[in-house]
């Protein structure tokens, strides 16, 4: 009996140290959410829109040019009002064969339907694809910037199968900053100037008025020697860029010429290649570096440029410190709108803490003075566990690190019902025992062998209540799954494994001493 009883303390001692080790010092190894720390919680949506009509003007390019290098420009291309497809005209004297190859090889997603005018439509597979793509990618790239911001432990996930997606950063002083950061497309593309102007219609004079197909009409900024905004200027550039974002290598903040703030970036081997192709070939012409649609600098290429370049603008040190981060982060693939947005102050977290550990402390307190009360000595053994049960959770949320919110105290609180609630079940069949006429000994064998059965069957159908909760809540829900599943399978050892060796020690000194009596 005692070499039974060794191995379990033994067990009891290495489990009840590790949980203590990984768990102290509590207050930094307990992460804290959003709602115990302070910060901001945001819902955002994915507008997937915009990935589709990205998609579209693509093909709407890979089109044009393939069909001019075959020597039959088309005449007109628009898109499609759903924005999923476009129409075009092909020139009159176009050659079907050569339409019908190039259709085939440059538009293997599209849907075809002939007629006076052609109308391409994404298939309904790959609209599907894209949306989801899309959110995917945001969901991706807004987790690079967050964790490139250094908020430590934020939920970033999506919100059901939909185009939302739900940031919680705790702990986070400057909202506005992140918010930012998150909302910034960031899309930086270098593209072919073909006029400048001061207005609008001056720019397009030269097309009676209208925008070419292959091209688009951007802006920047006019700023005066101080610095500041005192116009705008006009360019008409090409649709398809030289290098985009995609091509970034890295981007870094770095000074101009004047020793301004402004983002130096480096290109992959791919995008310096093809850079400096196009460099080599157009030395004395302009090109714009655009980012979110608006011009930032159009300088005039003075020699072949291959791997590197600069982006100038009314910076200071950290707006171009976090534009750099975007950049190196990723570009959205489609633009977002805030659908939600609650901010949680430092001191209201403090509060929420200070009211859960009262509330939690005070049911404890309660616990241990009824177990004490009306099990008697038997509720000390019910103490010890319900203590220790306290104490492996917490080594087990910060062992994966989980993330405490108040929901989850709320869980804890409940786990302590649930832990004594099988000490209680053990008892009352040990006291039927021994109104049965049974030995201490025997009563508590049987006590815990037949309460065995019930312990399981309602421990386990709250856990997987607990993990339904889990693998469909989100946010706070799922941090009151959490504290539930770890409390559920800890009350199980400690109400059982632990009582148990609590019981047989007192049994193994009793043992020789007489008749024996158990105070329960």
């Amino acid at each position: 009996m005692r070499k039974n009883l060794t191995w379990r303390w033994v067990l009891i001692g290495l489990v009840t140290a590790g949980a203590v080790f990984v768990m102290w010092p509590p207050q930094e190894k307990i992460h804290l959410g959003l709602d115990l720390k302070g910060g901001i919680h945001l819902v955002l949506q994915v507008n997937t829109d915009d990935a589709v009509r990205a998609e579209v003007d693509a093909a709407m390019e890979r089109l044009r040019q393939a069909l001019a290098e075959k020597g039959f420009p088309p005449e007109s291309m628009a898109r499609t009002e759903d924005q999923e497809g476009f129409t075009f005209k092909p020139a009159v004297q176009t050659d079907s064969a050569v339409l019908d190859k190039v259709l085939e090889e440059k538009l293997p997603e599209f849907s075809v339907s002939r007629g006076v005018t052609i109308t391409c439509r994404l298939q309904d597979m790959v609209v599907r694809e894209l949306r989801d793509m899309a959110v995917r990618q945001a969901l991706e790239t807004i987790r690079n910037r967050v964790d490139q911001f250094g908020v430590a432990e934020p939920v970033i996930q999506r919100q059901g199968n939909g185009d939302r997606i739900v940031v919680q950063l705790p702990g986070v002083d400057d909202p506005a900053r992140v918010k930012d950061l998150i909302r910034a497309t960031a899309f930086l593309e270098i593209k072919p100037v073909v006029a400048t102007a001061d207005s609008e219609q001056e720019l397009l004079a030269p097309y009676g008025g209208r925008v070419p197909d292959d091209a688009m009409v951007l802006t920047g900024d006019v700023r005066d020697v101080t610095d500041r905004i005192v116009g705008k200027r006009y360019y008409l550039v090409k649709k398809a860029s030289v290098v985009t974002g995609r091509d970034l290598r890295n981007a870094r903040r770095s000074q101009d010429q004047f020793g301004q703030p402004a983002v130096s970036f480096s290109l992959t081997p791919e995008g310096g290649k093809k850079f400096g192709a196009y460099t080599g070939a157009h030395i004395g012409e302009q090109m714009a570096i655009v980012l979110d649609n608006k011009v930032y600098s159009a300088p005039v290429i003075r020699a072949q440029i291959t791997d590197a370049g600069i982006i100038e603008g009314s910076f200071t040190i950290q707006s171009a410190e976090d534009l750099a981060l975007v950049l190196r982060a990723g570009a959205l693939p489609a633009s977002i709108t805030y659908l939600e947005e609650r901010t949680v102050g430092p001191s209201l977290g403090r509060d929420s803490i200070v009211r859960g550990v009262r509330s939690g402390l005070a049911g404890l307190a309660m616990v241990v003075v009824f177990m004490l009360a009306y099990y008697r000595g038997a509720g000390i053994n019910a103490n010890v566990a319900l203590i220790l049960n306290a104490v492996l959770l917490l080594g087990a949320l910060a062992a994966f690190r989980a993330t405490l919110t108040l929901p989850g105290i709320a869980g804890i609180i409940l786990t302590v019902g649930m832990a004594v609630d099988a000490n209680v079940l053990i008892f009352e069949r040990i006291r039927e025992e021994l109104g049965l006429g049974k030995t201490v000994r025997n009563a508590v064998d049987l006590g815990f062998s037949r309460a065995l059965a019930t312990i399981i069957d309602s421990n386990l159908t709250t856990l997987i209540a607990a993990l339904f909760l889990f693998q469909f809540g989100t946010g706070p829900i799922r941090g009151f799954a959490v504290t539930l599943s770890f409390g559920i399978i800890i009350s199980m050892f400690t109400a059982v494994f632990v009582s148990r060796t609590l019981f047989e020690l007192v049994l193994t000194r009793k043992s020789g001493k007489g008749p024996q009596t158990l105070s329960i």
